[in-house]
């Protein structure tokens, strides 16, 4: 009886000390910093203003490599100075002569101060003359045709679609808040609908681009894949917002990006877009990703940057084994610049980092028995070993990255607009919303100008054939 009393009692300081683990996660995200910086341990012979931790460092050996340094400092050092100005920019000059009769004097040099002046952008009327001309012998009527233009029934110009979609997309701008600036600004009223139709129009326009950039995504060897949520409004839930996703696919070598919309998080979307992908595909620990890997042809790469995370999380509540792990991340990562820079990345991966994972993961082994299961340690030690063998696909290939934060930069776009537009209208309109971030997210990893790319292209491609359409990519672009 005192035996079966003593088991409950362990089960449920367990399941005590699993809650206490969770409410302090819970307020860490409300209240805490956000930062996933780790500092490394001080040194045993380190004075400290603090009171020693409860778990001793020493407990967990660590390999941390000394690094020694000079520095010479000087006693007053020069003010770096301003950046130097564009030379590009136009030069507005402005003469001022003293004040005093300048008469008969002689000028020996000039003082020049150069300062920036802002000129609003303004708004133009394009108004299209096309005289007409009586043929002779009543023949009928002569008159130019219009030159082409991407929306035919609509005044807007390329140019003014394409800053109504950089503020929307790239200065993450509600459309009514742009309609309240052109009103402001240029005492022109648009109307909303307008704009949305506008949108609507180029995003049909754009369309067989738009399948061109998935198209070469999928041509890829090498993808990264990872998806975020966005609120959409549907006529079937009154009152209430659809739970979409945007899924997002990146191609590092080609430097694309494709917004895909689904109206889950299940495996249907993901699984119809890569049906016939073939190649490496990096990816977190959900369980869709498990299941498209079982594809052939399909190698599926972990992410460092998911596992670390875990062990981050788990640093309040094991200080000690935390640290531990954390310190051979840091290694992993101090080597992986250095792989970088190496003529063949996949043979020094192998040499220098796959051995810190493998001492990884025997610590594991033998810590993991020391841990609750469901502690937040506990549940990092499973992460580990779960995507274990995704974890090792990173090392089939030196193209491959250690994680997927090249792709979670690129989310940050959408989060950035949700922030202020809220919600989709509709599930078309969420998959509108992808095919512009999805080029505006190509701009951004191409060091392409967004709006110039977008008029250029809006101008274009009502003339440009099927097959040439790949010109058109934000990657190809040339100023």
């Amino acid at each position: 009886m005192i035996a079966l009393h003593n088991e409950e009692l362990i089960l449920k300081n367990e399941e005590i000390n699993c809650l206490k683990d969770e409410l302090s996660q819970l307020k860490k995200l409300i209240y805490g910093v956000k930062s996933e910086r780790h500092i490394p341990a001080l040194s045993p012979d380190q004075l400290s203003i603090f009171d020693k931790e409860e778990t001793s460092q020493e407990e967990f050996p660590q390999n941390n490599e000394v690094i020694t340094y000079t520095r010479s400092k000087n006693k007053k050092e020069s003010h770096p100075g301003r950046n130097p100005l564009p030379e590009h920019l136009p030069v507005e000059e402005v003469i001022i002569e003293p004040e005093e009769d300048t008469q008969g004097l002689i000028k020996i040099s000039e003082e020049v101060t150069d300062t920036i002046e802002y000129t609003p952008a303004s708004l133009v009327i394009k108004r299209t003359i096309r005289p007409k001309y009586a043929k002779t012998e009543g023949q009928g009527v002569m008159i130019a045709s219009l030159p082409d233009r991407p929306l035919p029934k609509a005044i807007a110009e390329a140019s003014l679609l394409a800053y109504v979609l950089v503020c929307k997309f790239v200065e993450h701008m509600p459309f009514y808040r742009l309609i309240q600036k052109l009103e402001r600004d240029y005492k022109w009223k648009l109307a909303s609908s307008t704009l949305n139709d506008w949108f609507t129009q180029v995003c049909i326009l754009l369309d067989p681009l738009y399948n061109k950039l998935k198209e070469k995504i999928l041509d890829s060897n090498y993808i990264q894949v990872d998806e975020s949520p966005i609120k959409v409004q549907d006529s079937d839930k009154k009152g209430k917002t659809h739970q979409g996703y945007q899924w997002v696919y990146h191609s590092p070598q080609d430097r694309l990006i494709l917004f895909n919309y689904r109206k889950g998080r299940g495996m249907q979307g993901p699984k119809e877009l890569l049906g016939d992908y073939q190649g490496i595909l990096q990816c977190d620990g959900y369980t869709v990703y498990d299941k498209i890997g079982r594809t052939k042809g399909i190698t599926l790469a972990g992410c460092l940057v998911h596992v670390r995370r875990k062990y981050v999380g788990a640093k309040q509540s094991d200080k000690g084994r935390a640290n531990y792990a954390l310190e051979i991340f840091k290694q992993i990562y101090g080597h992986e610049l250095k792989a970088k820079e190496s003529e063949d990345r996949k043979a020094y991966r192998e040499t220098h980092i796959l051995p810190l994972l493998k001492q990884l993961k025997e610590w594991i082994n033998e810590e993991s028995i020391k841990v609750l299961p469901k502690s937040l340690m506990g549940k990092a030690m499973r992460y580990t070993l779960n995507q274990w063998e995704k974890l090792m696909g990173i090392f089939t290939d030196g193209i491959v990255e250690l994680d997927n934060n090249l792709i979670e930069n690129k989310i940050r776009p959408l989060a950035l607009g949700r922030k202020n537009y809220l919600f989709a209208g509709s599930h078309n309109g969420a998959q509108r919303i992808a095919m512009m971030y999805s080029f505006f997210a190509t701009c951004k990893a191409n060091d392409t100008n967004p709006y110039e790319w977008l008029k250029s292209t809006l101008e274009q491609i009502p003339n440009t054939s099927i097959q040439d359409l790949e010109a058109l990519l934000p990657n190809n672009y040339n100023t």
